[in-house]
């Protein structure tokens, strides 16, 4: 996998849609510009999530993808001085890890979520992560290495941070000696002074975005204790970011100088962070056991009560979990993340007209909830509506960015409704969130050849097809230049 996703560096480009399904094609940068530039970064960081994304290590869920966004979103608006756009995901390992992709890239492990006492300390690493991105700490290490180009140090990096988010010590070793030379790895590490800096620089965007600015020492400090008590089993969270006892002090005494004016947090973290423990488990996992093993000992509070009601629809005890998340949404008739969940629950338990009612009653509370849509929308195809689900979908993705499931969601609504050059379309659109311009070439040409096209249509997806096209083209310049100068003509 290594091998295709250095091969596709040089290629790839897309991204994160500004407004619907209408994706902007990345700004492929001056010709004349040797050093690392934005767009350079990004087609880097698009390949090593594509690579997490074709091995399944992406937790692709509406409400855990649309809470990390926001919390993330939330900390990166204050980084006023910047033109990076962020996104945020969860990695399905259980470590405790994040990193910093060139591009905006961050992720996350579902074990640092359920490792954090409250949404701040997450918060915190997300600040520390934005930092890295906002000061071009990896675009600094890749233009180091001088001559040897960006071909070569984007190989190695998308192979290292593969290999950190996947426990994978052979994509290591083979970016390694895909850069030739072992030596190179080292030269992507954060420095000390990178890490004081991300330190710096996080707890100012973490303090601004209405987080307690404390949140951040007291994690590294609780990841410090859990290391100290494990022996030899480290974190491996501060394993990639080193934290000595002087930048606790440091981040601790930084803390204590500022005056924040703290915000509530969302009321969805505690849910999320059950949610993650159970969809980020590993298939064979049976988390009832361990919520339990929590009942022994005091009664399970709303959150836990979720996250046990999750468990049990996935150990297809539908009825329990429909009887629990009934009671629980009740309780809270605010919560999209609870209305959702039940909505689940009720169409696996085989009540589907209550399912369905339920979901539109609560887009109804809240019009164009992501997650309370894409609910809706898989009810109704799985009950034979895929035309509204089509439309359903249609309506969110005009208004509110997707992701690349979502788009490919939308392209299953329309093939299931028989609007098969629209699934192609979106089809494409999907390939180029993924950055990958050649399959999105070809599903725009199915749509063209469609017999069934509209003039308008066709007219849309030939000018889509152009951009595309032109941008492969200009990306294959772009790859060609950098080679040539790691060659030293």
């Amino acid at each position: 996998m290594i091998l295709a996703l250095t091969a596709l560096i040089a290629l790839a480009s897309g991204r994160t849609p500004a407004q619907g399904n209408a994706i902007d094609l990345p700004n492929i940068g001056s010709a004349a510009n040797s050093a690392l530039t934005l767009g350079d970064e990004y087609r880097i960081g698009l390949m090593v999530v594509r690579g997490l994304r074709e091995q399944g290590l992406i937790l692709e869920d509406p409400e855990v993808t649309d809470y990390i966004q926001n919390v993330g979103s939330r900390i990166a608006s204050q980084a006023t001085d910047t033109e990076q756009r962020f996104h945020f995901f969860v990695v399905r390992e259980g470590d405790i890890n994040a990193f910093a992709l060139p591009g905006g890239f961050i992720g996350v492990n579902y074990g640092l979520i359920t490792a954090t006492a409250n949404e701040a300390q997450l918060a915190s690493v997300l600040a520390h992560e934005i930092a890295h991105v906002t000061q071009r700490h990896i675009a600094r290490s890749i233009q180091a290495r001088g001559r040897q180009g960006m071909a070569s140090a984007a190989a190695l990096l998308a192979a290292v941070l593969v290999g950190m988010a996947t426990g994978s010590s052979d994509a290591i070793q083979a970016g390694i000696a895909i850069s030739q030379g072992t030596a190179a790895q080292q030269q992507i590490n954060f420095t000390r002074a990178n890490e004081y800096e991300a330190d710096r620089i996080g707890i100012s965007f973490l303090v601004a975005a209405g987080y307690d600015p404390s949140a951040m020492p007291d994690f590294f400090e609780t990841l410090g204790r859990r290391a100290g008590l494990a022996g030899a089993q480290v974190p491996e969270f501060l394993r990639t970011h080193p934290i000595t006892t002087n930048r606790i002090a440091e981040s601790r005494d930084r803390a204590s100088q500022l005056v924040p004016k703290i915000t509530p947090e969302s009321p969805s973290y505690g849910f999320i962070r059950e949610r993650v423990r159970v969809l980020g488990a590993p298939g064979d996992s049976d988390l009832r056991a361990y919520y339990a093993a929590l009942t022994d000992r005091a009664p399970l509070n709303p959150a836990q009560r979720y996250g046990l009601a999750l468990a049990q629809l996935r150990a297809g005890e539908r009825e329990q979990a429909a009887s629990a998340l009934i009671e629980l949404s009740a309780a809270q008739p605010e919560s999209p993340l609870l209305q959702a969940a039940l909505g689940q629950a009720l169409f696996a338990a085989g009540q589907l007209d209550l399912a369905r009612n339920s979901l539109e009653k609560a887009l109804q509370v809240a019009p164009r909830n992501i997650p309370l849509t894409i609910r809706y929308a898989e009810v109704l195809m799985q009950s034979g509506q895929s035309k509204e689900a089509h439309r359903v979908l249609l309506d969110l993705f005009n208004n509110v960015p997707p992701t690349p499931e979502q788009i490919r969601l939308t392209a299953v609504a329309a093939s299931g409704a028989g609007d098969t050059a629209d699934a192609h379309h979106y089809m494409a659109e999907y390939h180029i969130a993924n950055g990958d311009l050649p399959l999105a070439i070809k599903q725009l040409e199915l749509a063209i050849a469609h017999p069934d096209i509209s003039a308008v249509q066709r007219a849309r997806f030939e000018a889509r097809s152009k951009e595309v096209r032109d941008a492969l083209i200009e990306s294959g310049k772009r790859g060609n230049r950098s080679a040539r100068v790691s060659s030293g003509n």
